[in-house]
């Protein structure tokens, strides 16, 4: 083995630079080739070391953002979903609201494409290099229940509410609360009021929230203000994207109502 190769390789693993122990070699051929200055070949040594980097941390907040999919804001359909606010919509893309701490709330019936929407925003995000996490509201609830029951509450409202800048809670009023559910999630919006951003998801109109907070008006009411008071409101409108197909087959009723 080449005693210079062998040092460089243990330099590159002492300062963690792991591209440019496996790629220098290819690049100084490469430099060579072409003629290039010392300068040029440093400056590929650092873009492929940079890269490399990006790649790692982009990889590592998709980890942890635990989105369900890779959803893209450009795969939305808008020419089915004629009853989105397009233009709104793609406002956030330039994800100005998380550096305000603003939120989002979309709001219409299942199928409208809620939910791709908040992921596609939340997928975004993580390759601009902001830490969020995607949850729906039931396993929101059942993992800071059992968080709770372990006593370790605030450790899980650490990690997971408090540490991302953008928190996508999904799909809320699918599944009504229980009072001390209810409680629970007050606590995780009224911990990240102007903190950090929230997304929502809700198959229900503000007016039937409270049903899904335990029938707790007060409490309702008091969520409300502190989620809507630095917020984006988006309704859309329109049929189930999900279901097009089995309608135009005639499989479906005409219209799915939300009660």
């Amino acid at each position: 083995m080449n005693l210079q190769y062998e040092r460089i390789r243990l330099a590159c693993e002492d300062l963690k630079l792991s591209a440019i122990a496996t790629e220098w070699s290819a690049i100084a051929d490469n430099a060579v080739a072409k003629d290039q200055s010392l300068a040029d070949f440093l400056e590929a040594l650092l873009k492929i070391e940079i890269s490399a980097r990006t790649g790692r941390t982009q990889s590592a907040l998709l980890k942890f953002a635990g989105l369900p999919a890779v959803k893209r804001f450009e795969d939305y359909d808008f020419n089915f979903a004629t009853g989105a606010p397009k233009k709104q919509l793609q406002g956030f893309l330039n994800l100005s609201f998380i550096e305000r701490k603003e939120n989002i709330v979309f709001l219409g019936p299942s199928g409208v494409g809620k939910s791709h929407l908040a992921i596609s925003l939340g997928y975004q995000a993580t390759l601009n290099g902001f830490k969020i996490r995607f949850i729906t509201a039931a396993d929101l609830m059942l993992q800071l229940s059992a968080a709770k029951a372990q006593g370790r509450l605030e450790t899980y409202l650490k990690r997971v509410v408090l540490a991302p800048s953008l928190l996508i809670i999904d799909e809320i009023g699918y599944l009504p609360f229980g009072r001390e559910e209810a409680n629970l999630f007050f606590n995780v919006i009224a911990k990240r009021y102007e903190k950090g951003s929230v997304i929502v998801t809700s198959n229900l109109p503000f007016s039937q929230w409270s049903k899904a907070f335990a029938d707790d008006t007060t409490l309702t009411a008091a969520l409300l203000d502190r989620l809507l008071h630095h917020s984006h409101i988006t309704q859309i409108t329109g049929e189930s994207y999900r279901l097009k197909d089995k309608k135009a087959a005639g499989i479906t009723p005409p219209a799915i109502k939300v009660r």
